[in-house]
């Protein structure tokens, strides 16, 4: 494991870098949280503005992982979602589709008062296109539409046609799309680091290449790395897909997939407005889909080509390029300046995983792809949970998962299999 972060346009354009502590001695808080990527950063947040003394323990730097490696979209888009209703009838009935609807916006909401009270510098923009790929998929589009406008969101929202794509975007593969203006992109990054700033601000502690070699249960909780130790009231682990701790309780629950992303050069003005005069963040609709935005200094960020088998792609650019080619054929040869990869933690019915290992260490993990606005819900709910206030932590700690037995690698196969059964289905819509 180490430290350095990796060669990303992310790590390359960080505003102001981390450079936390190592964990030594012993310290006393009241809640501890093992990682420092958005679930940790977020809940720290809320957490020490109730005014509670919060530890920080990440292995690596702050946003090492998948917080840092993403494609900035914050959108509405919630994996499981018709699972996650049906679910969460058992504790919300009737009122179980309003819940989930406005989840879809909660993370939004968060995330701009967030940067707005604590002046986060993370280049925050709005305007989000999804995009037909095929005619067929213009009936979801419709009735996603439909459904915003009848839920008061029609000044957000535009359904656009096939004649309309010029407009947003200089691309001949598309069928038509929803504008959603409610959406936004940012440099999650960036994001990530202002938060965990906020969150020192408030008397949080952070330590960062601290490994946790062990979590001691029991009525005072501790989290124990080579140098350290932190007792708390409540321990809180939140690595998603980079951890191999509580194995026993956990393994067979969370899969990682690798996510691959790359940075062209800067394309210029022209270029840049010719291909994205909107300024928007795409992604298109289908099951394994294509990502990308503009960044804010007019590089074009791509991504896509989710990898489950839980190992990393050889070359992420010669794997995406061709996609970059026939989304905007302007860009044919394009020089590309930063390719990474990054680990998503996949759930099989793709609903975020909350829950206690013990009676005062919890777990919270699971975004399957979505995590920048459910990561932030989610650290809401947590904290909330941790002071005291259970309901929604219930109604998901409550939830049904199918847990793969066996290992992670038949886990990922499993996972693989299931995305090329979907994948036969796209040819088919």
């Amino acid at each position: 494991m180490t430290s350095q972060r990796c060669n990303s346009y992310y790590t390359a354009s960080i505003n102001n870098e981390t450079d936390y502590p190592e964990l030594e001695g012993e310290l006393r808080v009241d809640v501890a949280i093992i990682g420092g990527g958005f679930t940790g950063v977020a809940t720290a947040v809320e957490l020490a503005e109730k005014g509670l003394k919060v530890a920080i323990i990440e292995a690596n730097k702050i946003g090492w992982g998948a917080t840092g490696r993403n494609g900035g979209q914050v959108t509405g888009s919630l994996s499981g979602d018709q699972a996650m209703t049906k679910q969460l009838r058992k504790t919300y009935h009737g009122d179980a589709e309003e819940f989930v609807w406005n989840m879809r916006w909660r993370g939004h909401d968060i995330i701009q008062k967030r940067v707005a009270k604590y002046g986060i510098d993370c280049d925050l923009k709005h305007g989000h296109l999804q995009a037909a790929y095929k005619p067929s998929h213009m009936t979801e589009l419709e009735a996603m539409h439909e459904e915003a406008c009848r839920r008061g969101m029609g000044d957000s929202v535009s359904l656009l046609t096939k004649a309309d794509i010029p407009e947003y975007l200089e691309s001949p593969i598309y069928h038509g799309g929803l504008l959603n203006m409610r959406n936004m992109h940012l440099h999650s990054l960036n994001l990530c680091i202002g938060e965990a700033r906020a969150a020192e601000s408030l008397g949080a502690v952070i330590f960062e290449n601290s490994p946790v070699e062990d979590i001691i249960h029991g009525d005072t909780p501790a989290v124990v790395t080579a140098k350290g130790r932190v007792t708390a009231n409540s321990v809180l682990l939140a690595g998603n897909a980079y951890h191999k701790l509580a194995r026993q309780q956990l393994m067979g629950t969370i899969f990682p997939a690798s996510l691959g992303n790359l940075v062209t050069k800067p394309l210029g003005d022209e270029v840049a407005n010719a291909i994205n005069p909107k300024d928007l963040a795409v992604y298109d609709c289908r099951f394994v889909l294509d990502y990308y935005r503009l960044t804010a200094d007019k590089r074009l960020m791509f991504g896509g080509g989710t990898n489950y088998s839980g190992r990393d792609s050889k070359s992420v650019a010669n794997e995406l390029r061709p996609a970059i080619e026939k989304t905007f054929p302007r860009l044919k040869g394009v020089e590309i300046e930063y390719e990474w990869t990054g680990m998503a933690g996949i759930v099989i019915n793709r609903i975020p995983q909350l829950g206690k290992i013990s009676d005062h260490v919890f777990y919270c993990q699971g975004y399957s792809g979505h995590g920048v606005a459910t990561t932030h819900i989610m650290g809401e709910i947590m904290a909330n949970a941790i002071t005291g206030s259970l309901t929604e932590f219930d109604a998901f700690a409550n939830m049904n998962h199918i847990r793969i037995p066996l290992n992670e690698w038949f886990g990922n196969q499993a996972l693989a299999a299931g995305m090329w059964y979907y994948k036969m289905l796209e040819k088919l819509r």
